[in-house]
């Protein structure tokens, strides 16, 4: 009998985050101010608590967790890893397919490995009440959470299309205490404004960002902060964990490191995570592929450029040096809603930039198809984000089975879809159609962007120096 699992015992759990920063070939460029200078500490202390800021900040190679973030991380972490055998079976491949299982956390993702992170260091700087936008809900349930265990008031501004979509997710919200509230609102200004330009859009990420900014920034009180799901270097720092616990669990299982890396990404956390601490030998020479997956409706890394944007659409945000369909982007209403996000992480992207990604795109249609294959084999159902990430490994797997090559793969299955369950329902009455976003919609969202400062290029200069 085999056993798919592979745990890691508590005393195993790392206690160090590690920070690609320090060890990319090229630093990436600063986020920038409104007069093009890069911005210091000072300029963020009104958004994020300063113990975090310094954590955005820093160039250090591995940040301790303190004893207190440990404690709440070992409510479930150490997550399993799982080996896909019935997957591999009925594709009757080759590849050793694994699987970091994050659903087991109780908002069932990724996101609270740094949303508890987040709210202990606020907690420490005395903040009382976080704001924050959440696309597909999971962000916010995550931060609910937290907010509960600490004491923490969260108000959460989810994207308007998936508020509709996804009711239940508002629910899980408030039933630890949250206040989750439709984006678009007419609670800030910035939501006034998209209002009065159109009050039957959609909403997007960046609008519910302006919004959570603006709610955070007003509160006279000074003891309201801003909270961000994805996208800064120090989530991606908070989600390594993930990684590092995988390099442990595939020693555990034989294996001394993977062949391919994959993970979904919108603005880049769950990926980042699994991925980064990979990066890290890749530039030290391993033959690792790592891949991160956008869906085709959004299609950050594979077709906008690398530009300095504003995270938002009001530009209350530093300029940051990123891939980016530009800030006003309005992404098509696609299912996967975590993913529909106009930019992605700067450390992301610069890993992009210096070859070490080979970012990928996939269409919604194929992506609910490989979940319910999945689904029928594993037995778990996923997020319509993390089924991207499943998409591209089962076509990795299949492509190992063509050329008759043992390969070993990994992939973050990211959160569950137990409640994404309308776009199941939606997907089996043939209700969902593919999204590949018009060239034409790509040219005018991108104008945006003109008269931006461009971030230096040279970077591609390592990968090509390296395949030489």
């Amino acid at each position: 009998m085999r056993d798919p699992k592979i745990l890691l015992p508590f005393e195993d759990m790392p206690r160090q985050w590690y920070n690609l920063a320090a060890d990319l070939p090229e630093p990436p460029p600063p986020p920038l101010g409104p007069d093009g200078q890069p911005v210091g500490p000072d300029a963020l202390a009104a958004v994020f608590p300063m113990n975090l800021v310094e954590q955005e900040m820093t160039t250090d190679r591995w940040v301790d967790i303190p004893d207190g973030v440990l404690e709440l991380l070992a409510r479930w972490r150490p997550t399993p890893l799982r080996r896909a055998y019935a997957l591999e079976q009925y594709l009757g491949t080759p590849a050793k397919i694994f699987y970091k299982d994050e659903s087991v956390s109780p908002p069932g993702s990724h996101k609270p490995n740094t949303a508890v992170a987040q709210a202990w260091y606020n907690k420490q700087f005395g903040i009382k009440r976080l704001t924050t936008e959440t696309g597909a809900g999971q962000w916010g349930s995550a931060l609910a959470y937290a907010g509960q265990l600490l004491g923490i008031q969260v108000d959460v501004w989810m994207v308007r299309v998936s508020f509709e979509q996804k009711p239940f997710r508002k629910t899980m919200m408030e039933t630890w205490g949250a206040r989750c509230v439709a984006s678009p609102s007419i609670e800030t200004q910035a939501g006034r404004t998209i209002l009065e330009q159109d009050p039957d859009t959609p909403g997007s990420l960046g609008i519910a960002i302006s919004e959570a900014i603006e709610a955070a920034v007003s509160d006279a009180s000074g003891t309201t902060r801003y909270s961000l799901g994805s996208v800064l270097n120090h989530v991606m720092l908070h989600q390594t964990i993930i990684g590092l616990e995988a390099k442990k669990q595939l020693k555990l299982a034989g294996i001394d490191r993977p062949d391919v890396v994959i993970g979904c990404a919108g603005g880049g956390s769950n990926f980042a995570g699994l991925a980064f601490p990979f990066v890290a030998d890749k530039i030290q020479g391993a033959q690792i592929e790592i891949i991160p997956v956008e869906p085709e409706a959004c299609p950050t890394m594979t077709r906008a450029p690398y530009a300095y944007d504003h995270g938002d659409t009001a530009r209350m945000t530093p300029l940051l040096p990123m891939h980016s369909l530009g800030h006003a982007f309005i992404p098509p209403s696609i299912h996967a809603g975590g993913l529909r996000y106009h930019g992605i992480a700067p450390l992301v992207s610069a890993g992009v930039q210096q070859g070490l990604l080979s970012p990928r795109a996939q269409q919604q249609l194929e992506c609910y198809e490989a979940a319910v294959l999945f689904a029928r084999t594993e037995g778990l159902i996923p997020a319509p984000e993390t089924s991207h990430a499943i998409a591209a490994a089962i076509a990795e797997a299949r492509r190992a089975k063509e050329e008759g090559r043992e390969t070993v793969i990994l992939f973050n299955y990211s959160g569950h879809g137990l409640m994404d369950l309308a776009g199941y329902q939606a997907y089996f009455a043939g209700q969902l159609e593919n999204y590949p976003l018009p060239a034409e919609a790509l040219e005018r969202s991108l104008a945006v962007l003109e008269g931006l400062p461009r971030p230096p290029l040279e970077s591609r200069i390592w990968h090509v120096e390296r395949e030489r």
